[in-house]
C-alpha cells in the first residue's frame, strides 16, 4: 500500500496503530523527502530573480535533482513496507522449521537495503541543500537550515532501521559491513547537516 496517498492526518494515526507498517523507516523516508522539498523550495524562490542571475543554473540543474530525490524518498515509503513484510512472516515461522533460519536470515538482509537507500538519498539531498543554504535567496535560508534539520533526523532515524537488524543477522561480515556503512554516512552526513545549521543560524 502507497501510504503517501494518504492525508497526512491518516498517515500520523496509522504510524501511531498496531499496524506493523509504516513504520519508522517509512517515516524517516516520508521527513526525508520533506527535508529534501524545503532546501528545493529555497531553489524555487531563488530562480528568476535577478539578484540570482548568476547561480541561476547552477539553481536548476539542483531544483532538478532534488525533484528526482523527493519522488524516490517517497517511493521509498511503500518499499520499507514491502520489504518489511517478509521479515514479519518469517518470524511468524515456527522454531522447528527446519528452513526458518535461511528465511529469517536472507528477509533480514532484505529489510535492511530500504533503510539503506534511505540513508544514502538522504546525504545526496543534504549536499543539495547545503549548496541551496550557500547561494540561494537569503529571504528563504531558513527553509534550508529546516531542509538539513530533517534529513538528518531521517538519516538517524533510517541508520536505527539498519542496526537494528544487523544485530541479528547471521552473517556477520555483511553485518559489519552495512554497519561500517552506514557509520560512515552518519559522520559525514550529520556533521554537514550541522554545518549547515549552524551557517544559517548565525544570519539571524
Amino acid at each position: 500500500m502507497d501510504f503517501t496517498q494518504n492525508s497526512c492526518r491518516e498517515f500520523v494515526a496509522v504510524l501511531a496503530s498496531n499496524e506493523p507498517v509504516p513504520g519508522g523507516g517509512g517515516a524517516a523516508a516520508l521527513v526525508g523527502a520533506v527535508g529534501t522539498a524545503l532546501g528545493n523550495m529555497v531553489g524555487s524562490l531563488t530562480v528568476g530573480k535577478k539578484k540570482y542571475a548568476d547561480v541561476e543554473a547552477e539553481m536548476v540543474a539542483l531544483k532538478q535533482e532534488c525533484d528526482g530525490l523527493q519522488k524516490k524518498l517517497l517511493d521509498l515509503v511503500a518499499a520499507d513496507a514491502e520489504c518489511f513484510a517478509p521479515l514479519a512472516k518469517a518470524y511468524s515461522i515456527p522454531k522447528d522449521d527446519p528452513n526458518r533460519a535461511q528465511v529469517l536470515e536472507e528477509a533480514t538482509i532484505a529489510a535492511c537495503s530500504v533503510p539503506m537507500e534511505i540513508m544514502e538519498t538522504c546525504c545526496q539531498a543534504l549536499k543539495a541543500i547545503a549548496v541551496f543554504a550557500e547561494k540561494g535567496s537569503r529571504l528563504a535560508v531558513s527553509d534550508a537550515g529546516c531542509g538539513a534539520v530533517c534529513c538528518k533526523a531521517a538519516l538517524q532515524s533510517a541508520s536505527l532501521n539498519v542496526f537494528i537488524n544487523t544485530k541479528t543477522m547471521a552473517n556477520r561480515a555483511l553485518a559489519q559491513e552495512l554497519n561500517d556503512k552506514a557509520n560512515a554516512m552518519l559522520e559525514t552526513y550529520c556533521a554537514l547537516a550541522d554545518e549547515i545549521f549552524q551557517k544559517v543560524r548565525a544570519n539571524f
